[in-house]
C-alpha cells in the first residue's frame, strides 16, 4: 500500500543551475519519487515520494552518487536511567526508527548517545522527546537545534575561504611575475639570442619553471574540486560549470607544459590558468556569503523563539527549556519577557507586542480567554496562560515552515532559465570548439590579418575565453534568490506566501475582490434599530426576546448581534426547539409553541409572508447601510431588527492605495443591493456584487476572470474558502479561520486590509527584480560569449566577469530587503 511523504534535504556542493538539474534528475530516477524540486539559493531539495518503495537512505545515497552531499548534524546526549546494555540497544532502536535519523550509537558504560541526523527533517528537541518516550532522560545537548544545517553551510564557506586564500598566496605573485616578464620590467629575466636581422631578447627558461611551480598548487589543490565536480557531472551524462572551468584552466595549463619542458617554442599561460581558478573561487566565495544573507529573514524569525519558559507544575514554579513545555502546561510570563508558546490567557491582563509576526505596530490588549502567540513580547502586566500549541504546532513554527516551503518552490518564470541551463554547457563547449576551429583554420585565410602569436596559441586562448566567460550560475540564481528575499521580506511585514507561484501571480493582479463582512467591516455587527409593524400587537422588547431566543443557536455574526443585544438588556430568553439555519436567508425555530422565522426579505418572500407595511422601513434602513432582519411569528411578519457592521480601521485608506496602484476593486456580499451600495460609497468601491449566496461567491469570481483579468479574492471566513480557491490569487485575512488560510496562497497575519496592497506591491517588486536578474544573466551570456569568440576578451578578464556576474545577481536580489512596501 502506497504512503506518500514529503521530505526536505539540505544539499551541499551545488554551484550552478546544471547542478540543480543533475540533483533533480538523479532523485527522479529513483523508483517511488513523485516529484523532486531543488532550489539553488536555499540549497534544499523537496522530495515527494512513496514511503513503501524507498527511504531516506536511498535518496541520500543517490545524491552522493551524483557528486553532491546532504548536510547532517550530530547530537551528543547524556542519557540517564539506563539499567543495562539491553536498555542501550532498545534506545538505539527507538532513535534509529525516528524519521531523519541516519545513525544512533548508545553506549551503556559511558551513558552517552551520539546521533547523526538530517536537520531539516528532525530537530534535537524531537530527539530528546524520543528519548523520554522510550523511558529515559536526555540531560545534555551538544549544540543548538537550528544550528546543524547552518554549521554544515559555514564549514563549506570556511573551506572556500581557505582555498581562496591559498589561491591568492600563489596567484598574486605569479600574476605580478608574469606581468613584469611580459612588459620587460626586470632585465634579469631575459637573455639575448641571435635571430633573423640581429639579436632578440627572450625570457630566460628558468622564469617558466618558477611560473610552473606557482601555478601547480593552484591548478591541482585549489582547483581540484572542479576536476572532481566535472568527473561526476560527466559520469552522470551531464555537464556543469565545473566542466567549463576544468576545461578552460586545463587547456591553458597543459598547453604551457611542453613549452616549459623545451619541447615547443612559445609563450606560457600558467598565470591565465591560475587567475581563472582563483577569480572563480573568489566569485563563489562572495556569492556564498551573499546567498547566506538571502535567508536572514528566516534566521530572524527563528531568533524570536524564547529559549526557556517558566511553568507551574504540581504547584511549583520551574524554568524549563521551551522544547520541554507540554500542551496544557500553565506558563507564567513577566513584563518584558517573550511569550514562549501559543496559549490562552487564564489570569492577568497585559498589552502584547505582536508586530514581529503580524506587522501591526500597536500592542494588543490581552485578558482572560484571549489567545497569545509564542515569540510575541509581553509589555505591561504578568500573564498566566495555558499552553495550547507547542513545538512544530506553534504559529511561529508554522510561519517558518510556510516561508521555507515558499522559498523551496519554483516560480513559473524560472522554467525558461531551467530549460536554457539544461542545454547551456554543451552549447558553450560546442561554441568553444567552433571558435578554436575558426581561429585555427579560417582566420589565417584572411590576407590582411596579422597574428600576434602562433595561430594555435591564439585559437586556444580564444577558446579558453569562451569556456570561462559562460555563466550558468547567474541564470540558476536569478529567480530563487529574489524569491527567498521576497518571501522573507513578506514574512517580516506579516504577509505569507504559500509558494513562489503565488508570489509571482500576485504581481499580475488587475482586479481585487473584497468580501464585506470581516474584511472591509469588523464583522462584529450591533443592533441599531427595532421597528414593530403597526399591525402587530407585540412590543419591541418582546420582538427582540423572541428573535434572540431563536438566534441563540446561530453562529452567524448578525444572529450573535441580536442575542448580545437581548443579553445586554437583561431579557430572559425562552428555550427554542427545532432550530434550522438556511445559509444566505435566515433561521427558524419553535419558541413558546410559536413558529418563529428571523431572516432577510428573500426568506419572507420565499415563504409567502406579507411584510405588513414594513417595506418603507426596510428600504430606509438598507439605505443607511444597515441589514434589516425581519421577524415573523406563525407566518406573520411582526417587525424588523436592524443590524449594522462598522468599518475596519484603515479599510478606506487600503482601497485608496489599491486604486493608486491602478487596480479595480469589487466588493462581494450576501447583503441586499442598497446596504451594499451604502457601504461601497463610504470606502470607494468600483463594483458591488450584492445578494450573493455563500455558494455563489466562487461563480461570481469566475465571471470576473473572463477576459484578461487576473483576480485576487480577499476573505476571512469559511464561506470564502471556495472563492479563495477559485481566484487567481486567494488572500486570507489572518483574523479569520484556518480553513480560509488553507485555501489561500497568500495569508495576511494581521486583519488590516492595507496588507493586500503590501502583498501586491512586494510581488510586483520581486517580479521586477527577477526580470532584471534574468535579463542580466541572458544579456551577459548573449553579448560576452560572441565577444570572447571574436577574440576581444582575455581569458583572465573573462574569468573575472564570469565570477562577478552571479555576485551581481545575488546582490541585486538583496536590494529587495531595503525596498518599502
Amino acid at each position: 500500500m502506497s504512503e506518500t511523504k514529503q521530505l526536505t534535504l539540505p544539499i551541499t556542493g551545488m554551484t550552478c543551475a546544471n547542478c540543480v538539474a543533475t540533483v533533480e534528475r538523479n532523485l527522479k530516477k529513483l523508483d517511488g519519487v513523485n516529484t523532486a524540486i531543488v532550489n539553488l539559493s536555499s540549497e534544499r531539495a523537496t522530495v515527494e515520494f512513496d514511503a513503501a518503495k524507498l527511504g531516506l537512505g536511498d535518496m541520500i545515497a543517490r545524491v552522493n552518487r551524483a557528486g553532491y552531499g546532504v548536510a547532517t548534524g550530530e547530537a551528543d546526549l547524556i542519557i540517564k536511567r539506563l539499567a543495562d546494555d539491553n536498555d542501550a540497544r532498545r534506545l538505539e532502536k527507538a532513535l534509529t526508527n525516528l524519521e531523519g535519523v541516519l545513525e544512533a550509537q548508545v553506549t551503556y558504560t559511558t551513558e552517552k548517545a551520539r546521533v547523526k541526523y538530517v536537520p531539516t527533517i528532525v530537530t534535537q528537541a524531537e530527539l530528546r522527546r524520543a528519548v523520554a518516550a522510550a523511558g529515559f532522560e536526555a540531560v545534555e545537548l551538544g549544540g543548538q537545534a537550528e544550528d546543524a544545517e547552518a554549521k554544515a553551510r559555514e564549514h563549506e564557506i570556511n573551506e572556500q575561504r581557505r582555498l581562496l586564500i591559498t589561491g591568492l598566496i600563489f596567484t598574486v605573485p605569479l600574476f605580478l611575475f608574469a606581468m613584469a616578464r611580459d612588459f620587460g620590467l626586470l632585465p634579469a629575466m631575459f637573455y639575448e639570442t641571435a635571430a633573423m636581422g640581429g639579436m632578440e631578447r627572450v625570457p630566460a627558461p628558468w622564469t617558466n619553471w618558477i611560473m610552473l611551480a606557482l601555478a601547480t598548487p593552484v591548478q591541482f589543490y585549489v582547483g581540484w574540486q572542479y576536476y572532481v565536480g566535472a568527473f561526476k557531472a560527466l559520469r552522470n551524462k551531464s555537464a556543469n560549470m565545473d566542466v567549463l572551468i576544468a576545461m578552460g584552466s586545463s587547456a591553458a595549463y597543459f598547453y604551457s607544459l611542453p613549452i616549459t619542458f623545451g619541447l615547443l617554442a612559445g609563450h606560457v599561460y600558467f598565470e591565465t590558468a591560475a587567475v581563472i581558478i582563483t577569480l572563480i573561487k573568489l566569485g563563489k566565495f562572495l556569492e556564498a556569503r551573499a546567498k547566506g544573507r538571502t535567508s536572514e529573514a528566516i534566521k530572524k524569525l527563528m531568533g524570536l523563539r524564547a529559549k526557556t519558559a517558566r511553568v507551574v507544575r504540581a504547584g511549583l514554579e520551574a524554568e524549563v527549556p521551551v522544547d520541554d513545555v507540554r500542551v496544557s502546561d500553565v506558563v507564567l510570563v513577566k513584563p518584558g519577557e517573550t511569550i514562549p508558546v501559543d496559549g490562552v490567557v487564564i489570569e492577568g491582563r497585559s498589552a502584547v507586542d505582536e508586530s514581529m509576526l503580524t506587522g501591526e505596530s500597536l500592542p494588543v490588549e490581552k485578558k482572560p480567554g484571549d489567545p497569545v502567540i509564542g515569540a510575541t513580547l509581553n509589555k505591561l502586566g504578568l500573564l498566566k496562560f495555558e499552553a495550547t500549541k507547542v513545538g512544530k504546532e506553534t504559529a511561529l513554527a508554522q510561519i517558518i515552515k510556510l516561508v521555507e516551503d515558499a522559498q523551496g518552490s519554483k516560480a513559473p518564470i524560472q522554467k525558461l532559465a531551467d530549460q536554457v541551463s539544461g542545454i547551456f554547457v554543451p552549447a558553450v563547449i560546442a561554441i568553444a570548439v567552433l571558435t578554436f576551429a575558426a581561429w585555427y583554420f579560417l582566420v589565417p585565410q584572411f590576407p590582411n590579418y596579422q597574428f600576434t602569436d602562433s595561430r594555435f596559441t591564439v585559437a586556444l586562448i580564444n577558446m579558453v575565453a569562451v569556456l570561462v566567460i559562460a555563466c550558468p550560475c547567474a541564470m540558476g540564481l536569478a529567480t530563487p534568490t529574489a524569491v527567498m528575499v521576497g518571501t522573507g521580506k513578506g514574512a517580516e511585514a506579516g504577509v505569507l506566501f504559500r509558494n513562489s507561484e503565488a508570489l509571482e501571480r500576485a504581481g499580475k493582479v488587475s482586479v481585487v475582490v473584497l468580501d464585506k463582512t470581516g474584511t472591509i467591516t469588523k464583522g462584529q455587527p450591533a443592533v441599531t434599530d427595532i421597528v414593530v409593524s403597526h399591525q402587530s400587537s407585540v412590543s419591541s422588547e418582546q420582538l427582540l426576546r423572541v428573535a434572540a431566543s431563536v438566534e441563540k443557536g446561530s453562529e452567524h455574526p448578525l444572529g450573535e448581534a441580536i442575542w448580545a443585544e437581548a443579553t445586554t438588556r437583561g431579557l430572559g430568553l425562552a428555550e427554542a426547539s427545532g432550530f434550522k439555519a438556511e445559509p444566505g436567508h435566515g433561521v427558524q425555530a419553535e419558541v413558546g409553541g410559536r413558529s418563529v422565522a428571523v431572516g432577510n426579505v428573500r426568506m419572507m418572500q420565499t415563504r409567502g409572508f406579507a411584510l405588513n407595511g414594513l417595506e418603507s422601513e426596510v428600504t430606509r434602513l438598507q439605505g443607511e447601510a444597515k441589514t434589516a432582519m425581519l421577524v415573523a411569528m406563525d407566518g406573520k411578519v411582526q417587525g424588523v431588527i436592524a443590524v449594522a457592521d462598522t468599518l475596519k480601521e484603515g479599510s478606506k485608506e487600503a482601497i485608496e492605495e489599491l486604486h493608486r496602484m491602478g487596480l479595480k476593486v469589487a466588493m462581494i456580499t450576501g447583503d441586499n443591493q442598497k446596504t451594499a451600495e451604502a457601504i461601497a460609497k463610504q470606502v470607494g468601491i468600483d463594483q458591488v456584487l450584492a445578494e450573493v449566496l455563500p455558494e455563489g461567491k466562487s461563480a461570481e469570481v469566475k465571471k470576473l476572470q473572463s477576459g484578461e483579468n487576473v483576480v485576487a479574492m480577499v476573505g476571512d471566513g469559511v464561506n470564502d474558502a471556495p472563492a479563495l480557491a477559485q481566484a487567481d490569487v486567494g488572500i486570507a485575512i489572518g483574523t479569520g479561520t484556518d480553513v480560509a488560510m488553507a485555501a489561500a496562497p497568500v495569508t495576511l497575519m494581521s486583519g488590516d486590509l492595507r496588507g493586500v496592497a503590501r502583498a501586491i506591491s512586494l510581488s510586483r517588486k520581486t517580479l521586477r527584480t527577477i526580470k532584471q536578474n534574468l535579463f542580466w544573466a541572458f544579456f551577459y551570456n548573449v553579448i560576452l560569449i560572441p565577444a570572447a569568440a571574436l577574440g576581444y576578451l582575455n581569458p583572465m578578464l573573462a574569468a573575472g566577469a564570469m565570477a562577478f556576474s552571479s555576485v551581481f545577481v545575488v546582490s541585486n536580489s538583496l536590494r529587495l530587503r531595503k525596498v518599502k512596501i
